[in-house]
């Protein structure tokens, strides 16, 4: 690999950093390229992707970005997985990942520019995801009003039902 080669995958790495809200370092080895293809699919779905590159590249790539404080952790065989919209499914996937494989580990990661360990990925694995975040929300959201209306139209069905009575009372 050339001067030029390196520069390109540098600065290809470091955009990849910038724009990061998520990363995780891993180490792969003795992991088997199917494998680590499925790991790759299971990434993509969650809008994240993993990389593979040399440690000192790796290096010199989150130099400038939030992502600095994990270039201690790039020895060995690294693996960097990153996503880029929220870090629930990410860390789902890669956490999954890991207690299928025992070859694979994650060794730290990085959210909002705090270091994680990988205990602490695996606790995030465990939160529910914006999606259903949301969903939630919207649920509480909507039994609120229907609630209230259900209150509201409890008052005039109730005198219905008295005036219902009393009609069948004096027809008896």
């Amino acid at each position: 690999m050339n001067r030029d080669q390196k520069t390109e995958i540098i600065s290809a790495l470091n955009d990849t950093f910038s724009k990061a809200k998520f990363a995780v370092v891993a180490d792969y080895r003795g992991l088997k390229v199917t494998e680590l293809e499925k790991l790759r699919k299971n990434l993509r779905e969650n809008d994240a992707q993993i990389q593979v590159a040399k440690n000192t590249l790796l290096r010199l790539a989150v130099k400038g970005t939030t992502c600095e404080s994990l270039s201690d952790s790039f020895s060995g065989t690294t693996a960097v997985a990153v996503g880029f919209k929220e870090p629930v499914g990410p860390s789902k996937a890669l956490a999954a990942f890991a207690a299928e494989y025992s070859a694979f580990s994650i060794r730290t990661a990085i959210l909002d520019g705090k270091l994680l360990s990988a205990d602490d990925v695996v606790t995030l694995s465990k939160l529910p995801s914006r999606e259903e975040l949301l969903a939630k929300l919207l649920g509480t959201m909507s039994a609120v009003p229907t609630s209230f209306v259900r209150v509201l139209s409890a008052v005039p069905q109730k005198l219905l039902y008295a005036l219902t009575a009393i009609k069948d009372q004096k027809e008896n």
